[in-house]
């Protein structure tokens, strides 16, 4: 199974994947803002990110581009944008901030917990 950290400001999202997640045997930790994100992801060294765009304090954005340029082993997780701006703009915005896939709110909770499975 994989460390998945999940960095959602709305709460009901958040405990659903979360909830969802580790009942299919992951190790879920969860932020809310993507502050909080980054001082989680030093600890947890997570190998999947879920990651709402936006966010208080840091947008999805800048917090991507900050995982994917950190030394501590974020570099090369599998990072999925969760999010409601979902036009050709947003997708392109998310792909150079290194986002591996864009997904549009509300995915299917199925969706996410395939897209955590590493290979």
């Amino acid at each position: 199974m994989s460390r998945i950290l999940i960095v959602e400001d709305d709460e009901d999202t958040r405990l659903v994947l979360e909830e969802t997640l580790q009942d299919l045997g992951h190790v879920v930790a969860a932020a809310n803002d993507g502050l909080r994100a980054l001082e989680m992801a030093e600890q947890l060294h997570p190998e999947v990110a879920i990651v709402d765009i936006g966010l208080p304090r840091m947008d999805g954005y800048e917090l991507a581009r900050r995982l994917r340029s950190s030394s501590d082993g974020t570099r090369d997780l599998k990072l999925i944008a969760l999010s409601g701006y979902g036009r050709e703009k947003d997708r392109k915005r998310s792909e150079e901030a290194g986002f591996d896939v864009h997904l549009v709110k509300p995915a299917s909770v199925d969706v996410i917990a395939e897209l955590c499975r590493l290979k």
